[in-house]
C-alpha cells in the first residue's frame, strides 16, 4: 500500500533524475537509500551492440542488473562519471510521468548542456514496494 507521504509520480521522477546528476557522492548515496528499497534492484535493457554480443553467445534476453544499495550506488557514480562529470551532458525527467498502482513510467532525456539539445534519453519503469520505496527500477535507454 503505498504511504500518503509517498511522492507523486512526477515528483518521484525528478528526485530518481536528480540523483544520476548529483555531483556530491554523500548526497547520491542518501538519495539512492531515501527512493530504493534495500534489496532493491537497478536492471538495464543494454545497448544493441552487447545485445548483438550476448546473442551471439546464446543469450536471448540479456540484462545489466545492480541489486542492493551498494550496487546501485556504484551504477550511479559510473553512469555520473561517463556522462555528466564533465558538464558535456545533463539527465532530465520528461513530464507526463504515471502511476498505476505500485508501477511508475516516465521519460527522461540526455541533453547536451552547451545547447541544450537532446541527444538521447530511454523509458523508466519503477516498481514500488509497499511503502513507496523502489523495489525494481528497469531503464530502457532509446
Amino acid at each position: 500500500m503505498l504511504t500518503t507521504s509517498t511522492p507523486g509520480p512526477q515528483t518521484l521522477a525528478d528526485r530518481y533524475i536528480a540523483l544520476w546528476t548529483e555531483p556530491d557522492e554523500q548526497a547520491r548515496r542518501a538519495a539512492i537509500r531515501a527512493l530504493w528499497a534495500p534489496g532493491g534492484a537497478h536492471v538495464l535493457q543494454p545497448p544493441a551492440e552487447v545485445v548483438k554480443i550476448a546473442a551471439e553467445l546464446g543469450f536471448d534476453s540479456p540484462s545489466l542488473e545492480a541489486c542492493g544499495y551498494e550496487a546501485i550506488e556504484t551504477r550511479v557514480r559510473r553512469s555520473y562519471d561517463r556522462f555528466v562529470a564533465a558538464g558535456e551532458f545533463t539527465f532530465r525527467a520528461k513530464g507526463g510521468a504515471v502511476r498505476l498502482g505500485q508501477v511508475v513510467k516516465f521519460e527522461w532525456s540526455t541533453v547536451r548542456v552547451a545547447d541544450d539539445t537532446v541527444v538521447g534519453g530511454g523509458l523508466e519503469v519503477l516498481l514500488l514496494d509497499e511503502d513507496g520505496a523502489i523495489s525494481r527500477d528497469t531503464m530502457f535507454p532509446g
